[in-house]
């Protein structure tokens, strides 16, 4: 029993991180400039999951992040000559960068790791069950 609330514990973690990844790039929607205030429109964040096999032996498996990637797709383009980071010269005289981040991906995302994150708190609450009751029967 412990290890199942082990793996559901590891999918916990790893979907939570998932979700600060989707928070932060809706927050960050609009913002065209990084931290130095130099126009660079924000990148996206993508949690990448990998399995973890160090919970058991019997063949299951936990989950993990691997990485959190950035998103290196190119900025979108708005025409807006007199917004004061518009782009002043080349191709793009005159547009604006803005993150390339769609807000109903975004928000699908987040349904279903919220999905995921309740599912494996079920899990969880089933196993609790269970022991309680393999308890009571020895008892």
């Amino acid at each position: 029993m412990l290890r199942s609330l082990d793996i559901s514990t590891s999918a916990l973690v790893a979907q939570r991180t998932r979700l600060n990844a989707i928070s932060g790039n809706i927050a960050n929607i609009s913002t065209l400039t990084d931290e130095n205030g130099e126009p660079n429109a924000y990148k996206a964040r993508e949690v990448v999951f990998q399995s973890d096999d160090s919970f058991s032996s019997t063949g299951a498996a936990g989950v993990k992040v691997a990485e959190i990637k950035t998103n290196e797709s190119d900025p979108l383009y708005r025409y807006q000559p007199n917004h004061p980071l518009a782009i002043q010269e080349g191709k793009w005289k005159g547009y604006v960068a803005y993150p390339n981040i769609d807000l109903t991906t975004q928000m699908v995302d987040a349904l279903e790791t919220t999905r995921a994150y309740e599912a494996n708190v079920g899990v969880m609450e089933i196993s609790k069950g269970l022991s309680r009751e393999t308890l009571s029967i020895l008892a």
